[in-house]
């Protein structure tokens, strides 16, 4: 095997893996030429972790997906410090959505992290979207184009690279991509009108980096996703959208791809199409040796050109490039701390009816606040433990589809629900508490219902600071 060409289809690879510190298969690959490495929460992220990795190529991409509300690996146990998008969107400050994103980015700085995965620059044009929601600065392009370029600008003046996604936008689908393939049933006007703004927005604001979506839009490719289209990838976004920057794909283990082709296969047709690094969610020594063996193979068999690998990784190098000339704007960012900028931008999001005035504590309901496949298991969604923190010995009730409604006794009662607008059984077990406690007070974390007719707070969004200023409303 040519040293070289495996050296080349080591730094198109950018994997995950399990544990709190660096394998020592990881390790190795790392001193082969590993192009990138992804961080989880999975893995305790720490500056020990990141100089082990380090240590064996100083140049390699360390990424990870910091979003900021529902969205966050650093901070899920507490929950995020920043409300996330949609009530970024709602606020519309773009300065305010820019000093949040420059937060983000001094936090990853100071941990040595090249790239942020952030910002999902989604039109969320389709309220029924199952994974998308909240992410999205919005369902109107114009306002997410304007925070998606804010939060570039934020993000990369704090000198970490961020990245766009999901190109060519995800916010019009009822498919969760880590589930199955979503189709975006739109046409190239739409697409051009709707989708794809933000991320010529975003193009023209330097962003360094753009993820591409596993999503069918049969009006570019009828048969081929995103990740895996040369009309989509190089013909759209290199050839008409003017992208030069590194493209990444979405993690290839999600099933929207997976299903269709094995890793080996998909890396080889994402390279081909026009990608630069393969994202894998996490995988092993073995995979990873099947990952670089298949794109070996295929440059040797001829289905992939060598000149297309060699584009490839250089244009992972050119990223980590870029991260090294960043290190005073990193220095500059570590001394323009703002610790209190997600929670002004998370009371600044809120949206009320009625007076709250709880006066001791209440019985907080859950309701479907269980979330999507792209937030991590353990995030805390927070409101529970953000009354009981000002209201001692607040209770709380978890309930799913088929759950009943506790018996209500003499204590207020507080629902929590998220994206009641998108769950007619959340929306039925609101109306059942509130038949028999119309002073309930509902609270919602993600894409709003109308409130229906009670006392009603949106936080739009999942985050420590979201829960802590509804919190705050709630008892003033």
């Amino acid at each position: 095997m040519s040293r070289d060409l495996c050296r080349l289809a080591m730094t198109v690879l950018h994997p995950g893996f399990d544990g709190t510190s660096a394998p020592d298969w990881l390790r190795r690959a790392l001193g082969e030429g590993l192009g990138g490495v992804v961080l989880f929460a999975r893995n305790v992220v720490n500056p020990r972790l990141v100089r082990e990795l380090r240590a064996e190529h100083p140049g390699t991409v360390i990424a990870i997906d910091e979003e900021g509300g529902t969205v966050t690996r650093l901070e899920v146990m507490a929950g995020s410090s920043f409300p996330g998008n949609r009530a970024l969107g709602v606020v519309d400050d773009v300065a305010l959505t820019e000093q949040v994103g420059r937060q983000i980015g001094r936090m990853l700085a100071d941990l040595d992290i090249t790239l942020d995965y952030a910002p999902s620059a989604d039109v969320n044009a389709n309220p029924a979207n199952p994974v998308i929601g909240v992410r999205s600065f919005g369902p109107e392009p114009d306002l997410v184009a304007r925070h998606t370029v804010a939060y570039v600008r934020g993000v990369q003046g704090a000198g970490v690279a961020a990245c766009a996604k999901h190109f060519p936008g995800h916010g019009d689908t009822v498919t969760d991509s880590h589930l199955a393939l979503p189709t975006v049933h739109a046409s190239r006007e739409v697409l051009a009108e709707r989708d794809l703004p933000p991320f010529r927005a975003a193009i023209d604001a330097g962003v360094r980096s753009i993820m591409s979506g596993h999503l069918l839009v049969p009006a570019l490719d009828p048969s081929m996703p995103a990740t895996l289209s040369r009309t989509v990838l190089t013909e759209l976004l290199r050839g008409e959208l003017g992208f030069d920057g590194m493209l990444v794909t979405d993690a290839i283990e999600m099933r929207a791809v997976a299903a269709m082709f094995g890793p080996g296969e998909i890396a080889v047709r994402a390279i081909a199409a026009g990608v630069d690094a393969i994202c894998v969610g996490l995988t092993t020594e073995d995979g990873l040796r099947e990952l670089r063996d298949a794109l070996v193979d295929a440059v040797r068999d001829g289905r992939l050109p060598e000149e297309r690998l060699a584009e490839a990784a250089a244009r992972v190098s050119a990223l980590s490039g870029w991260y090294d000339g960043q290190s005073r704007a990193r220095a500059e960012a570590h001394d323009d701390l703002d610790e209190g900028v997600g929670l002004r931008a998370a009371r600044r999001a809120l949206t009320t009816s009625g007076a709250a005035g709880l006066d001791r504590a209440p019985l907080v309901v859950e309701i479907n606040t269980r979330l999507n496949q792209a937030v991590d298991p353990a995030t805390q969604t927070g409101v529970t433990a953000a009354l009981a923190a000002l209201l001692p010995n607040t209770g709380s009730v978890r309930l799913g589809p088929d759950g009943e409604l506790p018996v209500f006794d003499e204590r207020p009662v507080v629902l929590v629900v998220h994206d009641a607008a998108r769950h007619p059984w959340v929306r039925d077990t609101v109306a059942k508490a509130l038949a028999v406690r119309p002073d309930a007070i509902i609270v919602d974390t993600g894409v709003p219902a109308p409130p229906p007719g009670a006392t009603h707070v949106a936080t739009h969004g999942i985050s420590r600071v979201s829960a802590l200023a509804a919190a705050e409303w709630l008892v003033a």
